[in-house]
């Protein structure tokens, strides 16, 4: 796959593969930390847990605006880079508990939106190698999102909880200093010529953003005292108006009535994606906390950590990632093919099958972990029909006089789904109701209601 690429791809995919290790490692100890060691409750674990997870989506509109506007993409990288490694090593003092995950949010922000973004400059707009390309950097995502769990959590979770916080820096390190090292592969596979060689000058700039993130954490906690719990709902609903304004208003350009269309039809995908990410995120929290409750994770004399199930979701795309895509290729050669909204809503079919399951065996004893297994090979079969399909689908459909706002929307639509997703458990259980219950009906009623209006909302993008 890495024949006839550039060089630098392979630089690429391990920096990847490092900060994916060391940001899901930290994901997956985050909720069992909390309730096990700093003594949360459950609720109050998985409310921290949303704010979180859900910033973590929000800052990357922010980090592309700044490396698009004044910083390139080169010295965002190394800037989200220091950033989180100062963040994960925070992380391993209590004290620094909240500092550490803003750092952590904004250096994702800086990074996140950045190494995809550099390396699509490597491939000319007609290269054939760049979904190659890609694919292999995908594999980097999901096999640091592998590894994570079976190395972070398992110390964090037997051992240290502080060593495998440490173990998350030690990961980023070695993904940033890899990447400083090819420096000079990187400048000459960049087509675009953006990436140059950094200078004195430059390094001044990376140190001060840096470090000035620090202060920047104290006074978003000073202002999340100031708002109290209500401040993370107060800055989505911020952003949210922020880019349907930006959207309308870009360069003082009026939407044609084909572009409305286009705009609505990637609104209305944007909230079934909401119900989507919501049911899925519980991975890391009502899940893990479900795995150690109510979960048989014993073989023989053997107890399995609770945070090695968090490995299942990247080892099937790895192994089935490929299987689904030459499934997709012969389905859309069929002369009555799936829409992208009837693709996505399987997706929401497969994650509802999965919480059904858990509504079937949650009451019994000693549950087996099998079927736990089973779940998440459900949901993973969901995330294959609906996010690269999804992403593939904006690219597309945008105007491309607002492409890069509504790849944006997109995003804070997962975003306000992490958030819901860690609130979830306390809502529902504030009704007397079943979490699982809850999310079975959300995702399957969802389902029916995209694979019923999908005919309408393809009407909105094709001519006919």
């Amino acid at each position: 796959m890495v024949k006839g690429q550039p060089k630098a791809l392979v630089s690429l995919f391990f920096t990847e593969m490092w900060e994916r290790f060391s940001y899901y490692g930290m994901r997956a100890l985050l909720v069992l930390y909390l309730v096990q060691s700093e003594n949360f409750t459950e609720f109050e674990a998985l409310k921290v847990y949303a704010i979180y997870t859900g910033l973590v989506y929000v800052t990357p509109i922010f980090g592309g605006y700044f490396a698009d506007r004044f910083l390139g993409y080169n010295k965002a990288i190394i800037i989200g880079g220091f950033i989180m490694i100062l963040g994960h090593f925070l992380m391993a003092f209590p004290n620094f508990l909240y500092v550490a995950m803003g750092l952590l949010i904004i250096g994702n922000g800086f990074f996140k939106p950045n190494i995809s973004t550099l390396l699509g400059n490597f491939y000319s707009k007609t290269d054939p190698k760049r979904d190659a390309g890609f694919s292999f950097f995908y594999v980097g995502i999901n096999l640091g999102a592998f590894m994570s769990p079976l190395i972070i959590g398992y110390v964090g979770e037997t051992i240290d909880w502080h060593l495998g916080f440490s173990l998350a820096a030690a990961g980023m390190c070695l993904g940033l200093i890899q990447y400083l090292y090819h420096q000079n592969k990187i400048i000459q596979a960049d087509k675009s010529n953006q990436t140059k060689k950094l200078k004195s000058r430059d390094w001044f700039e990376i140190a001060f953003i840096s470090l000035a993130s620090i202060p920047f954490v104290y006074i978003c906690i000073e202002i999340n005292y100031f708002f109290k719990q209500y401040w993370a709902e107060i800055l989505l609903g911020l952003i949210f108006l922020l880019i349907i304004k930006l959207s309308y208003n870009k360069n003082n350009q009026k939407l044609s009535s084909e572009e409305l269309k286009r705009i609505i039809y990637i609104t209305t995908l944007s909230i079934f994606v909401i119900f989507f990410w919501m049911g899925f995120e519980q991975a890391g929290g009502s899940l893990t906390i479900f795995a150690n409750n109510n979960v048989d994770r014993r073989v023989g004399e053997y107890l399995i950590p609770v945070t090695f199930f968090q490995s299942i979701n990247p080892l099937i795309i790895i192994f089935l990632g490929p299987v689904i895509a030459n499934f997709w290729l012969k389905v859309d050669s069929a002369p009555n093919h799936l829409s992208t909204p009837q693709k996505m809503s399987l997706g929401l079919l497969f994650l509802g099958l999965g919480f059904l399951i858990l509504v079937l065996i949650k009451d019994q004893s000693n549950i087996s972990f099998t079927w736990l297994i089973l779940v998440y090979f459900l949901h993973t079969v969901g995330e294959l029909c609906l996010s690269p399909i999804g992403l593939s689908m904006v690219s597309k459909v945008s105007p491309k006089k607002i492409a890069s706002l509504l790849m944006g929307l997109w995003f804070l639509s997962a975003a306000a789904a992490n958030y819901f997703a860690g609130r979830l458990p306390e809502m529902v259980k504030q009704f007397e109701g079943d979490l699982f219950l809850f999310l079975t009906f959300s995702s399957i009623i969802s389902a029916i209601i995209l694979f019923l209006i999908a005919p309408f909302l393809e009407k909105l993008i094709n001519k006919k």
